[in-house]
């Protein structure tokens, strides 16, 4: 049996050869002495031409195949006259499994990403969304890779926790209580729950990959987090993936270097692996894809404070339609602004305090934060990450100030207690980074079976 790679690997190798593949019908064009095929296997972006005729005692029941059938072809390998460089003279062509008249792939006109979306089950036949989630699975394997060549332990982070590692309580909860004896009683006993306690979805593995790094070193999680965020935008789902290194001796400065490393690391390898998926999303998605994404491995990631940031956009000959603020946060056009003033990718460090995470190292001036977010032109924030806090009297303080309850979080600051050291990390939503690599715009499209608000199919 030959995959379809395998030949577009080398296909001389199998020319005036008997080969057997197997795989679904993707377009069949049927003439009165002779038929093409366009097959595809899953293995490979291009699809295989398959060439039969009435020569074959079964010509008249293969002419009949439907779009969308399970099919094992037997044929000889030749080079072709058309634009491809080979084809497959078809001996013998089995029907595996047939397909209805009503399958919604058909070959007139292309599917709307709308309408895939209600057909999530069959995306991955369509060209583009077997570009797309080959170039996930691929740049998972390029996350995975990074790390384990450069001495990291991955660490599975929990799924069912008891912390809100960001404190926004937008969790979703666990739980086998019988709602509607609690909505009767009006009150809840979670000594009387699962755990004994209120647990959740957790919406980041950080402060358990913490622990980790403060025995290996360097540590990462790679996993599903669970936000209950009422939000209907392109770049929001309840359910994503999220990468999260957490490396023990390091400051700010190396956070970064870390950062940016890894980023061009898997931009670069995505890039040398997935040539046909990219120059598909450079032609019929985003014009200049490539060139983006090679010119942000050349780069050299600018590094400029929170406070400078906001001077360049107070002073910059644009009406906003939010104004910039000293403590405050920046807007998308803010990002769009900064990466194209500094034309490339850039690091904005030491925010304010009062708009970051409680875990986050407080500089010398009590104003700010050494937090950092990454900005890359045409996508904005990529990564966000910062310096951890590692005096454990100060993090009290910052728990006491922000009212947060430390009972729960009594492991994580006794990490201040025993043998703590300076320490960094950051976190990256998998599927932004997708979006950025193929310019497919919208967080449905570059997760298998999305979860947002009113959606939760399959």
């Amino acid at each position: 049996m030959i995959d379809v790679r395998d030949l577009y690997s080398d296909y001389r190798k199998y020319l005036n050869k008997e080969i057997t593949v197997q795989g679904w019908i993707r377009s069949h064009r049927k003439q009165k002495e002779f038929g093409f095929i366009d097959f595809n296997d899953g293995t490979y972006q291009k699809n295989l031409q398959i060439v039969y005729d009435n020569k074959l005692t079964d010509f008249d029941s293969i002419s009949k195949l439907k779009l969308g059938s399970a099919i094992t072809v037997k044929g000889t390998l030749i080079e072709s006259e058309g634009n491809q460089d080979f084809e497959l003279k078809a001996s013998y062509v089995k029907l595996e499994g047939d397909c209805m008249d009503d399958y919604p792939l058909q070959s007139k006109g292309r599917p709307t990403r709308e309408f895939l979306r209600e057909i999530a089950y069959l995306r991955p036949r369509t060209n583009l969304f077997n570009a797309i989630f080959r170039v996930r699975s691929v740049a998972a394997y390029a996350i995975h890779k990074y790390f384990q060549d450069n001495g990291y332990v991955y660490f599975h982070a929990p799924i069912i926790t008891a912390s809100d590692c960001e404190g926004a309580g937008e969790m979703f909860q666990v739980t086998t209580l019988d709602l509607d004896k609690v909505a009767k009683n009006g009150k809840v006993d979670y000594s009387k729950d699962f755990f004994n306690k209120k647990s959740s979805l957790t919406v980041s593995g950080q402060l358990q990959a913490e622990t980790f790094a403060l025995a290996y070193k360097k540590t990462y999680t790679f996993g599903p987090t669970f936000r209950a965020e009422n939000s209907n935008t392109k770049i929001h789902a309840c359910e994503f993936w999220m990468i999260e290194p957490e490396i023990a001796f390091c400051d700010l400065e190396g956070d970064m270097d870390i950062m940016e490393d890894m980023l061009k690391y898997i931009v670069k390898y995505v890039l040398d692996n997935c040539k046909e998926e990219m120059d598909l999303f450079d032609k019929f998605v985003e014009k200049g894809l490539i060139d983006k994404l090679t010119k942000l491995i050349n780069s050299k990631f600018t590094r400029i404070d929170h406070k400078d940031v906001i001077k360049i956009l107070k002073e910059a000959p644009v009406k906003w339609e939010f104004e910039p603020e000293y403590g405050e946060d920046i807007a998308k056009e803010h990002e769009k602004y900064i990466t194209e003033y500094f034309n490339g990718p850039v690091f904005i460090k030491n925010w304010p305090k009062d708009i970051k995470a409680f875990y986050m190292k407080q500089n010398a001036d009590g104003k700010t934060v050494a937090a950092v977010d990454l900005e890359v032109p045409g996508a904005g924030e990529l990564m966000g990450g910062s310096q951890r806090e590692e005096s454990y009297e100060k993090l009290v303080k910052r728990m006491e100030e922000l009212n947060m309850d430390k009972s729960s979080l009594d492991w994580y600051l006794n990490l201040r207690k025993y043998g703590g050291c300076v320490h960094s990390g950051f976190g990256m939503g998998f599927e932004r980074l997708l979006i950025y690599l193929t310019g497919v715009d919208n967080i449905r499209d570059v997760i298998p079976y999305y979860r947002t608000p009113g959606n939760c199919d399959y």
